[in-house]
């Protein structure tokens, strides 16, 4: 064998990869179970789907003990494709948990939409797509980052749309399919352009190249850093490619738009910290000054795009969560942009990957508890939480404390902590203005945060309407609760997760 192709030559660490090849295992073994199972059988498929997502993320701990790297060149085995360090942990942890949560979620939205929801193609699905969201914080070279990204997006569009003669479901679908689009064409034109100034795909071996390349192709490395942080800001939702969130969760069933608030933050934002902070460290003062910008701008539209909800509009609950979660991404930008300007990068990148966990805990958990309303009230309008107090005390007290989290609140403990490491991070880069801009905007959510709040425990119109609540979203929600009640008694845990191990 030539010295050429043994260097092609790569080793294979099972263990390191078993977190999302499970998720794909067990999306093909149910999307084959499918075929033989008769129609009374089919919420086997859904308790199959959560106990092959629960394996998943049960085999993390044997990760815990050290970083693990495998596809890695023989020729340097330092330089390798994918990496199970402490970073990739937790973003997998929140991604697998994530779509655990959805999981339990959709198996009541499944049985309450009556045949409407194809069961197989559902948590095949749900299942790949997971398994994409997985893979891509381990990924280490731009071409199994966009594939892994592509996994990750491709089934996503087809759960936003998966509802039978669902024109909303459909038009949600089309509007998240082209923006997507373009953000992977945009991206891949960046990637491209990298590639053919550096001449590597490897994100350590780009950070060492691009400082070097020649004057000829500076132009087009430059180039290829905008389109690939633009493609990036597409995945992110950040304003001004922010378009698609309010339709999209609209149409999307209930699960899948929880799903897309949380994984599909987590995977656009560790894809931008992967290219930004390991790929592009030399090109901080072009991706700095933009994530900048971006942070301030995708906050501010958001909160206000949240502000201008009518509680009595169809569906203003969960419009209101998405113009929220668009507001939220702005605020997880900033410890990234922070990072271009920080001695400790990674202190900064930590605040980001803390924040997310904060966020993915009780945003899920706030999905749930509207999941549970739109039973009985399917227009899910703000104003349809009213009294929610007198005929469901104690989901009206955890929606509200997921509420106060997000606000930042006490005593969601949690939520004020991780705006204060956002807030501190930014303070720490000199970027005085930004953290003003973020304090503005925290004022801004209180408003409609606490306007909601206070709506649960008024009293109700009419009578009160009480119905027996399914296992799955009785436990998605106890999950949830428990998960950010417990980090608010001990938000010091949060701490452990600002050293990512990515440098």
């Amino acid at each position: 064998m030539s010295a050429q192709a043994q260097s092609l030559v790569q080793s294979v660490d099972w263990l390191a990869i078993a977190p999302p090849t499970i998720a794909a295992v067990v999306g093909l073994v149910v999307l084959v179970t499918d075929l033989f199972v008769g129609d009374n059988r089919k919420a086997l498929l859904g308790w199959v789907s959560v106990a092959g997502l629960a394996a998943s993320a049960l085999m993390l701990l044997p990760l815990l003990d050290g970083d693990r790297s495998t596809f890695c060149l023989t020729g340097d085995a330092a330089v390798c494709s994918y990496t199970a360090d402490r970073f990739t942990l937790v973003i997998q942890f929140l991604v697998l948990g994530g779509a655990l949560l959805a999981a339990l979620l959709s198996m009541t939205t499944i049985k309450d939409a009556n045949k409407e929801l194809p069961e197989g193609e559902f948590w095949f699905l749900l299942l790949s797509s997971a398994a994409g969201a997985a893979l891509l914080p381990a990924s280490r070279d731009l071409a199994t980052l966009i594939v892994a990204l592509e996994v990750a997006s491709l089934p996503a569009f087809a759960l936003v749309g998966i509802k039978h003669g669902d024109r909303k479901s459909s038009e949600a679908a089309l509007k998240f399919f082209l923006s997507s689009v373009t953000a992977t064409a945009v991206s891949l034109m960046g990637i491209s352009f990298v590639y053919a100034s550096t001449g590597t795909l490897y994100l350590t071996e780009i950070a060492t190249r691009i400082e070097n390349v020649d004057d000829q192709l500076q132009t087009l490395a430059e180039a290829g850093v905008v389109l690939t942080l633009v493609g990036f800001a597409f995945k992110t939702a950040a304003v001004p490619f922010h378009f698609w969130v309010p339709d999209t969760y609209v149409g999307a069933p209930l699960p899948v738009a929880a799903y897309l608030s949380v994984v599909g933050k987590a995977v656009g934002f560790s894809g931008l910290i992967l290219v930004t902070v390991i790929a592009l460290p030399s090109y901080a003062d072009v991706w700095g000054p933009a994530l900048a910008a971006l942070a301030a701008l995708t906050m501010t539209v958001g909160n206000v795009g949240a502000l201008r909800q009518q509680s009595t509009r169809a569906y203003s609950a969960v419009r209101l969560l998405a113009w929220s979660s668009v507001g939220q991404a702005g605020y997880l930008l900033v410890p990234i942009a922070a990072a271009a300007y920080s001695e400790d990068a990674e202190k900064a990148i930590g605040s980001t990957v803390a924040y997310a966990l904060m966020y993915a805990a009780v945003n899920l958990g706030a999905f749930a508890v509207a999941a549970l309303v739109a039973r009985t009230k399917p227009l899910n309008r703000v104003s349809d939480y009213r009294g929610l107090y007198a005929s469901r005390p104690l989901a009206a007290l955890v929606l509200g404390f997921f509420l106060l989290c997000l606000a930042g609140l006490p005593p969601g403990i949690i939520g004020l902590f991780a705006k204060v490491t956002v807030f501190s991070a930014a303070v720490d880069a000199g970027l005085g203005w930004l953290a003003v801009v973020m304090a503005v905007n925290v004022v801004i959510a209180l408003f409609y945060y606490l306007q909601w709040t206070t709506l649960l425990f008024r009293a109700p119109e009419g009578e009160p309407e009480t119905h027996r609540v399914p296992a799955p979203l009785t436990a998605a929600i106890a999950l949830t609760a428990v998960l950010g009640i417990a980090l608010s008694g001990a938000p010091q845990l949060i701490l452990r997760f600002s050293d990512t191990g990515l440098f």
